[in-house]
Formats: C-alpha cells, structure tokens, sequence
C-alpha cells in the first residue's frame, strides 16, 4: 500500500535547514496507493470511459491486483479507442466547419433546380433568382410568359448556350402590382395583360404588363411594374416617349449624371461585357429567365430514379466557354452563362453535401491517429505518414472533381487509385496511400483549413506537438519607434516581432507549398518558383493578370519586393536553407524534432495531463518525464506502451 517519493534534491536541502534534526527521516516519505478497487475504477473510467461492474470488481478482488496485462486487455477495447479519437479530436481542433466560406454560390435547390446565390446575379440579374419552371427551355416558342408583348426568336445560341425565355420587371426598380378588375386604380382594373393593351386608356403600359410567376397561385398572375414611386433613385424617371407606347422610362435631366437615366423595356437581349462575345449581361431592372430542362440523370447526391427538372443554365456540361475558352472547372463557373453544374451536377452541391464534405474532412485525421494507435505503429506515424482513408463523400468529390472552388484541394493521388465508395455510403472508410507530397494530419484539409496560414499551422504544431507557445522573452526590450527596424516588412527581422517571427517564418516555410486559406497543394509544375508570366504583368502594372497570379508577388513595398515580382509569395524573404523547408515539406520539420527529443516529451506531459487530469509538477518532471520519454522511444513510440507506463506509475496510483 505504501512506496516511497523522495522530494528534489532543492527541496530537500531546503526542508533540511528549515526542520529541527527529528524531521530529517521523513525527507523520504512513503506515499499511500490507492485500495484496488479504486485503482481499477479509475483505470476503467480515463481507458474506458465508464466504471467497471460489479462482476470485474469480483474478479480483480479474487485477483488481488491489476496487471500490465489488465491494463493492455483494456486498451484493446473499442472503447479505448473511442477514448483515445476525443483525446486527439482536441489535439488537432479537428472542425472547419466555420472555416470553410463561400459555399452559398455554389449551391443549387428547389424546383426545378438552380442556383440561389449571388451568382444568379450575373446569369440572371438578380438576387437569388432562379429559372422559368412554366417553360421548357427548348420549347420556348410555343407558350410564351408575355406573348402580348414579345416572343422569343430562339431559345439557344449558336453554341447551345440557353438564352432568357421569359423575363420579369426587378422590384429593386420598379413596383408591380397585380391586374384586378376589382382595384380601384384605373391602370389595374383588367383581368389580364391582353386586356390591358387593347385599352385605349392604359394600352401604353402593354409592355410593362408583366405575367409573374406567383407561388400562391401555383401560376404567372398579371402585374403593371412601373418605376417605384417610394424611391428616389426611380421615383424621378418619366415615359418615354411621351405620347404613345411607352418603352422607357428616362430621368428629365440626364446631364446631371444621376446614377439611373434610363430604365428601358425588358427584353430577351442580353449585352455583352466590354463587347466580348462569349460574355452575357442582363439588362439592368430585369430578371432575364432561363427554361427548364428535364433529364434522366440524377445528380450524385440523389437516390431517386425518376426524371429531374434543372434550371438550363445549370443543367450545361461544358469544360470551357465556348467562345472564349475560359475554363469552366474553377470558381468563375458559376457565373459564366456558358458552363454549367456539370455532368450529374458535380460542380455544384446542395445544404445536405456540404456538410456531409465537412463532417468527413473531419473525421479523416481522426481515422489516421486511430488506425496508429489501433496498430500500435510509431505514434509519430499520425505526423508522417502518407496512409489516410476516404468515404462515399471524399472519393466521390476527389474522382469526380465535385465541390469545384468551395473546397480548394487537390486529389491526395491518382484518382485512378482512391478507392470507389459511393457517395451516399457515409460509414464505410477505405484506407489509401497519398502521393508523397503528404504527411500525416498535417496535410489533411482538415488541419489546413482549420489553420489557414503557415503562421497558424507552426503556433499549432508547436503547441500541440512540442508544448510550447511563441512570446517574446521577458526581459524584450524595443527600440525607438523611429528605428529603421521597425520599417522592416520581414517579420523575421522586424524589432519585436523577430522574438517569435525569426523561428515562425522558417518553419512555416515548410508549408510553403501548400496555399493559405486553402488546402491546394502548389505544384512546382504548375506554379514554379518563379512566373514569367506574372512577372511581366506585375511589372507593367496588372496586378490581376487574368486571375492567374494570386499566388505571387504582384506589388512592391520593399526592395526585396521589387526584386522579387513574379516570385511565388511563399519564397519572398527566404534564405536558402528555409528554400529547402519549402521542398521538404512538412516531413523534414518532424525529422528534425524527432532528433531533439522534444516530441518525445511534450507527448509524456500531454498523456500524463490526460490520464491524471493535471500537468507534471516540477518534481515529477525531474523524477518521470526523462525515464518515460526514453521508454517512449525505446519502446518504437508505442502510445499504448506510454499509457500503460503512465496508469501503472505511482503517481497515478497514489493518494494526493
């Protein structure tokens, strides 16, 4: 029931100067263990997360002890290993649900389907404004919204891009009201849009008559739009002409230059931007609706069988815009008219994908810390190792190409490799093998997205792998705030910043090849070093170029800049040897501290806090923490071995 703790050898002296000579025995004092069956309790409830029953404290009492070999039965229970998930599910923050933006404009619903976003704007003209479902894009001549007034000449260009088949008057501009033959204003006293232009009297609003789809009436019901009296912007604009049809409306004193001079009729003509062709824009105070078409092709993430309703915008599966080549497989897809959700809809996702993307993004670092641990490999597998696992939602979006600019990763191997689980099989995980550009958790997307820039991935890295946090020391001092120093835009050598920065910036270079705020690997083939190309338009002054530069340095502000325009961002500042960081990736930094011993250490004080619910004190590190870190490396950096070590030490069999 008793061992014996000697306190330090400081502390000791201390105790030695301060009590009378009678004292001097109990330096050494023995130290009462916990009964068995407090023991086994606390060993079922921190391995198994439960207490035992009744019957295991019968047999542990006929036993009279608990053995290594309890200890190592225990650790082969589910269980433990479910225990163990939650251990590191906190070590690496393993939850970008809130970090991953923008999944909104990629996203289609309802009937038929279609996009709901910002993106609509550009294909549409306005917010969140889907598609005609009344009309079959390629019928679009047979029943027209608003035959009084204008019928389509044809409903797809030369290239099969659909054009607007039926258009509405934007409420941003004007207001509508509907044709009643009961209102008590004179305009609105017709049953319907015909009736209206055979008036004599208000016939000259015939081509503002707007038949709108209304959702209460399950039909389009006739309205009368006119510019909104209630805003000052439109309040203003007078018919055009004055006598007669109206086909405008324009401001009276356009050389004022107001921010709306003319709001002309709606049409089916779309203008091109900056007069390119192969570039559509909506007529400003319409909504410009595309049809529906019907396919037998289900989008992946559906079950059903029976045919589908989709937007014809969004139905389109072309790689590039037609005209001007643009390519249709990044974010611009969804607000080229041209492109299209692609072949069962794989670019685009709905609410329910999204989240089952974002649920297996993290649970994949998980699934690597488990398989090492369940295997009793080298616990420092889950920083190197390139073997990692997919289910029906991660195969499906890294073979097909799906989620195209709401997740920004790379497929982690030949797609021809990873294995086939069908979308909709969530639980089954299939181990795999990355391409050598991974290593372990800290190439997940879920650790890169969770920590989006190179800075955050090292403080994270340093925190939970080495147990230390960046200050500057205690004693820092400043210089004047007129120092040259304090100008300096490499953080590594900035006054102040370089306490933390001269070892953050190096070895954040060992992500260098990773993109911030993404989890995209950056190829040296497809982004080299040094870009000719961006360099060129940085130094004459595009700083755009295309979109195609946003990973190098396109403006100066320091001479290291200005000699540096067309440089991949991650190597401006670098010296040679963090060049080297950035080719040897994230590999070379575990390397690196696994010769320190520091690893090693931090993981001893993470399972000791863990399993006995407090830091090491000052006097267990001196008397635990060098023997348990050399077991640990001795026993091939078994975590279970270390567990065991630490639940059948003193400490934590003793009474506090």
């Amino acid at each position: 029931m008793f061992s014996v703790r000697c306190l330090a050898p400081l502390a000791s002296a201390a105790l030695l100067l301060a009590l009378p000579a009678a004292a001097e025995e109990a330096v050494c004092a023995p130290v009462a263990k916990v009964p068995l069956e407090r023991h086994l309790r606390q060993l079922s409830l921190d391995l198994l997360g439960r207490p035992p029953t009744i019957e295991e404290y019968k047999t542990f009492q006929a036993k009279g002890s608990v053995t290594t070999e309890d200890v190592r039965q225990m650790m082969g229970q589910e269980p433990f290993y479910a225990r163990m998930r939650e251990f590191h599910r906190a070590l690496l923050r393993s939850n970008i649900n809130s970090s991953v933006n923008g999944n909104g404009d990629y996203r289609v619903s309802g009937t038929p389907l279609s996009f709901a976003g910002n993106n609509a704007n550009a294909l549409r003209g306005g917010q969140s404004q889907r598609c005609d479902g009344e009309i079959a894009q390629d019928n679009c001549k047979v029943n027209p919204q608003d035959g009084h007034s204008l019928t389509p000449t044809t409903c797809r260009d030369p290239q099969g891009v659909p054009l607007p088949v039926s258009y509405d008057y934007d409420t941003n501009f004007y207001e509508c009201l509907p044709l009643d033959p009961a209102s008590t204003d004179a305009r609105l006293k017709y049953a319907d849009c015909d009736a209206l232009k055979a008036s004599a009297a208000h016939g000259i609003y015939a081509n503002f008559c707007d038949n709108r789809y209304s959702s209460t009436a399950g039909r389009s019901v006739p309205h009368l739009c006119v510019p909104d009296p209630d805003k000052t912007s439109t309040n203003v604009l007078k018919p055009f002409p004055a006598t007669g049809v109206i086909t405008a409306f324009v401001h009276p004193n356009p050389e004022t230059k107001p921010n709306l001079e003319r709001l002309e009729r709606c049409t089916f003509d779309l203008a091109k931007r900056n007069n390119i062709t192969g570039t559509w824009v909506p007529q400003r105070g319409c909504v410009q609706r595309d049809g529906y078409v019907t396919t037998t092709v289900q989008p992946y993430w559906s079950t059903a069988t029976e045919p589908v309703k989709v937007c014809a915008v969004e139905a389109q599966n072309r790689a590039t815009n037609p005209y001007t080549g643009e390519s249709c497989e990044t974010g611009r897809f969804n607000g080229d008219r041209s492109c299209g959700c692609g072949d069962k809809m794989r670019r685009c996702e709905i609410g329910d994908v999204h989240t089952a993307r974002i649920a297996a993004f993290n649970e994949e670092p998980l699934r690597i810390t488990d398989a090492v641990v369940r295997n009793d490999e080298p616990y420092f597998n889950i920083l190197t190792a390139r073997d990692s696992f997919v289910n029906g939602p991660l195969s499906e979006f890294y073979r097909q190409k799906q989620g195209v600019a709401v997740f920004s990763v790379k497929a982690p191997a030949d797609v021809a490799t990873l294995p086939a689980v069908p979308f909709e099989d969530r639980t089954t995980w299939a181990s795999y093998t990355r391409d050598n550009t991974h290593s372990g958790v800290l190439t997940t997307p879920a650790f890169l997205y969770r920590f989006p820039t190179q800075r955050a991935r090292v403080n994270h890295f340093y925190e939970a792998f080495l147990c230390k946090h960046f200050s500057p020391a205690a004693d820092a001092t400043l210089p004047s705030p007129d120092d040259a120093c304090n100008r300096e835009n490499n953080l590594a050598k900035r006054c102040g910043c370089d306490y933390c920065h001269a070892t953050i910036e190096p070895t954040g270079a060992h992500w260098g090849r990773y993109a911030e705020r993404s989890a995209l690997f950056l190829s040296p083939e497809q982004f080299p070093r040094l870009d000719p190309k961006c360099r060129d338009c940085a130094i004459a002054g595009d700083t755009n170029c295309g979109g195609e530069c946003r990973e190098y340095v396109m403006q100066a502000f320091d001479g290291d800049g200005a000699n540096s325009l067309g440089l991949l961002k991650t190597y401006l500042y670098r010296t040679a040897d963090e060049e080297k960081n950035i080719e040897g990736g994230p590999q070379t930094l575990v390397a690196r501290m696994m010769e320190t011993g520091e690893l090693e250490r931090c993981t001893v004080k993470r399972v000791w806090n863990e399993f006995l619910g407090r830091a090491m004190t000052t006097e267990e590190q001196r008397m635990y923490l060098q023997t348990l870190s050399q077991d640990f490396a001795k026993n091939n950096h078994s975590m279970k071995g270390l567990i065991e070590q630490v639940v059948m030490s003193d400490a934590y069999r003793r009474i506090d």
